[in-house]
């Protein structure tokens, strides 16, 4: 009788413990509710990923040289015409997009040995989009895809210097994508006007 009644002693000691500790751990948890949507969160990057000086420098340095070597003024690849008739909540999935562009069809080809630091750009914007795996759109993509082709069409229609030109606004990408994918956006990312 003496074990049963420390027995009941110790449940109701859990009782209490659940009730009074667990509990509110669970209620103010940050799991999401039945049917609410995760791309919010999926589609955020720390902010701190844009702030070490390192991989910034290397950014805009790299964007320097090679628009020291454009000659075309006339044209933007990156601009705030990327962004026409996309939603604020669609931005970080398109910046996703255009940095995926980005890396695969200009840095990660043979400009690769033509300018400095572009390995560790690409290698940097590579982690951001791996980072940024689950993000996806929400709703109708056509203008994203409509956006991204018209860029990827100017980008060809320049040739060689379409590659250079797209170098030389990596660090309007850079600004762009902390703008988009951080929760507390960088003000006047937006440097070079057309």
């Amino acid at each position: 009788m003496a074990s049963l009644h420390t027995l009941s002693k110790s449940f109701s000691g859990w009782i209490l413990f659940c009730c009074c500790c667990c509990l509110p751990l669970l209620l103010t948890s940050s799991l999401p509710l039945k049917g609410a949507s995760t791309a919010h969160h999926a589609c955020r990057l720390r902010k701190i990923n844009f702030q070490q000086p390192y991989i910034r420098n290397r950014t805009y340095t790299l964007a320097k040289t090679a628009s020291a070597s454009d000659k075309d003024t006339d044209n933007r690849l990156i601009g705030q015409e990327l962004f026409v008739n996309i939603r604020e909540n669609n931005r970080c999935y398109l910046m996703k997009r255009a940095v995926e562009l980005v890396v695969k069809d200009v840095l990660l080809t043979e400009v690769k040995n033509q300018y400095p630091y572009v390995e560790e750009v690409a290698q940097f914007l590579a982690s951001l989009t791996s980072e940024l795996s689950s993000c996806k759109s929400s709703g109708n993509r056509e203008h994203i895809e409509k956006n991204l082709e018209q860029m990827k069409n100017k980008m060809e229609q320049l040739g060689e210097n379409g590659k250079t030109k797209a170098i030389g606004e990596l660090d309007l990408l850079f600004d762009y994508m902390e703008n988009a994918c951080t929760d507390a956006p960088k003000k006047g990312g937006n440097k070079k006007k057309n």
